[in-house]
């Protein structure tokens, strides 16, 4: 298109792109943090209920208290949710424990009664792995154990609200602006989550954390796209990715040396204040300005660009005249008013968006569903953070060798098929086999992020530039629902146990089939207009239609000579 010409006069990939892609990017070392900050604020203790505040047992050391009090379960480990209605002296004398006065509890002391009731006084956490978390604060467990779920879910919510809202007003107001309102949201929500007094509360927070989350993450990559050039999106698209993958990384040692959840919650956010007040000298998209009758500060912006990468005499050439002249084509497709129902008006489109939305669904329903209860693998929490983040590096290499030789469309489409393979082969493998279900998992997840990777840059090449955002908004919301529904699925594990990873596994091997209708994106320049995704799915029709004719001529002539030779 006209504009990549423009952008290459005032230096495409000077000191001006490095700088501003380094800033942007740099928050999404943040964004990782509280994608997966439940993973450690609502780590769930070893608990048992806290013994009856009765005097005749205020003597006794915990261990006996815990002995008269808490019965045992099925694995012969103190019940997380039942006591006893009375104290059980009759366990001390069978277990000949003496008491901290130092005799031995006679077995005549048995109860009348061994009836159970619920925890009514409260919980005694195990608080030796942390300080404090959420499920300690608030008490969410037993019966108010799913409230943990929710925390998450409402998040995602909150992801899924900023998809729809900031990605429609960004393309009406512009990248620049909802971007800085995203960091500053992020900074005030995250401080104010970190001091919430009450759990419901901390959801309202974390909810409006997860719109700035959408806000921050659709912005920032299309002020990225829209000022690179054709060649070098590939590479930079998919370095964005390694940001994220670090930030997980950084988010292991956050935890590890910050084992309270209000200290975690809080340095998670602040980064964003400081991220808020460099992010005044980002510059508004230039195609963007100039799609929406703002010819002048487009230029304002192109000349500015050109004096920082050093080509301060070609900047001086450009002028409104000059810009309006070359996007003459795309100004004229760009006229009126866009919505996001211009993403299912026409055929190509309507392939691309219900396409997409079918990908992003999948790759985040079955990424959260693997990484959002890193408890259930046995292992120690912070190290199998350490390599969900690790495993990231060389499944993004991959994908971006592959985006750049094979192309976009095979690599998302193997990418998600791939961690269903991996995900259903984890049903196979007995519960005790930790080291193989891990293994798998750390596949499985890694085959995820590499087609999170792709999705990204390959989203932002799809959708035309008029309606960019609101695409983008769109599949965001898709990928939040599927978010939002991961940790549903779980529940499901209560009534069937294999039920679960079935459906995490199953989903994505049909999505990668369906991703193989999206239109090849390799080499291409980006469409501006709706007109130009049009034309760009016309000319691969007819690539199809020009190779199916070769085929058929050369099977006719293969025909004539073997008649001939006959």
């Amino acid at each position: 298109m006209a504009f990549d010409d423009v952008l290459e006069t005032v230096g495409s990939t000077g000191r001006f792109q490095v700088l501003h892609v380094m800033l942007l990017c740099s928050p999404m070392f943040m964004m990782a943090s509280h994608n997966l900050l439940q993973n450690f604020v609502a780590i769930v203790p070893p608990h048992f209920c806290r013994a009856p505040r009765n005097s005749s047992i205020s003597h006794l050391g915990p261990q006996e208290a815990l002995l008269l009090t808490v019965p045992l379960d099925s694995e012969g480990k103190p019940s997380k949710c039942q006591r006893y209605s009375t104290p059980q002296w009759h366990l001390l004398a069978r277990n000949n424990i003496p008491t901290e006065t130092g005799g031995a509890v006679s077995s005549t002391l048995d109860p009348l009664s061994t009836e159970l009731q619920g925890c009514e006084e409260g919980w005694e956490y195990n608080m030796t792995e942390i300080t404090s978390s959420i499920i300690s604060e608030w008490d969410l467990v037993c019966d108010s154990h799913l409230l943990k779920q929710m925390g998450q879910s409402i998040y995602m919510g909150g992801v899924l609200v900023g998809a729809v809202v900031l990605g429609g007003l960004a393309d009406k107001f512009g990248r620049r602006i909802l971007l800085m309102l995203s960091y500053l949201l992020m900074a005030v929500s995250g401080t104010c989550a970190a001091f919430s007094p009450s759990f419901q509360l901390f959801c309202f927070f974390r909810f409006l954390c997860g719109m700035a989350l959408s806000g921050l993450g659709l912005n920032s990559l299309s002020l990225i796209l829209e000022w690179i050039p054709t060649r070098v999106r590939t590479v930079v698209g998919t370095g964005t990715g390694y940001f994220y993958t670090v930030g997980q990384l950084i988010l292991a040692g956050m935890a590890y040396f910050i084992r309270d959840w209000r200290w975690l919650t809080l340095a998670a956010s602040i980064p964003y204040f400081v991220v808020f007040l460099y992010s005044l000298w980002f510059l508004e998209s230039a195609r963007w300005l100039v799609l929406n009758g703002k010819s002048k500060q487009a230029v304002k912006n192109l000349r500015y660009v050109a004096l920082f990468n050093g080509r301060r005499a070609e900047g001086d050439e450009i002028n409104v005249k000059v810009l309006q002249e070359s996007m003459k084509k795309e100004m004229s497709c760009s006229q009126g008013t866009h919505s996001a129902l211009d993403l299912l008006r026409t055929p190509a489109l309507r392939n691309i968006t219900i396409s997409l939305c079918v990908v992003w669904f999948t790759t985040s329903f079955a990424y959260y569903g693997l990484s959002m209860d890193l408890q259930k693998f046995g292992v120690d929490i912070y190290l199998i953070q350490v390599i969900f983040g690790a495993v990231d590096i060389p499944a993004k290499v991959i994908m971006t060798v592959s985006m750049s030789k094979i192309g976009r469309r095979v690599s998302q489409s193997a990418a998600i098929i791939l961690s269903g393979i991996m995900i259903l082969a984890n049903l196979l493998v007995p519960y005790e086999n930790q080291v193989l279900r891990t293994t798998l998992a750390v596949l499985g997840k890694g085959c995820l992020a590499a087609s999170f990777n792709c999705c990204f840059l390959y989203t932002g090449e799809l959708f035309p530039t008029i309606i960019r955002q609101n695409g983008m908004g769109w599949v965001s919301m898709m990928a939040r629902l599927g978010a939002m529904v991961a940790p549903l699925i779980l529940i499901l594990g209560d009534v069937v146990s294999w039920l679960p990873g079935l459906i995490y596994g199953g989903i994505p091997i049909l999505a990668g089939g369906i991703a193989l209708f999206l239109p090849e994106t390799l080499g291409m320049p980006l469409p501006d207009t709706i007109q130009d995704a049009e034309e760009r799915s016309l000319r691969r029709k007819s690539s199809k239609s020009l190779k199916k004719g070769d085929i058929m001529l050369k099977e006719a002539n293969n025909s004539l000579l073997r008649v001939e030779t006959i």
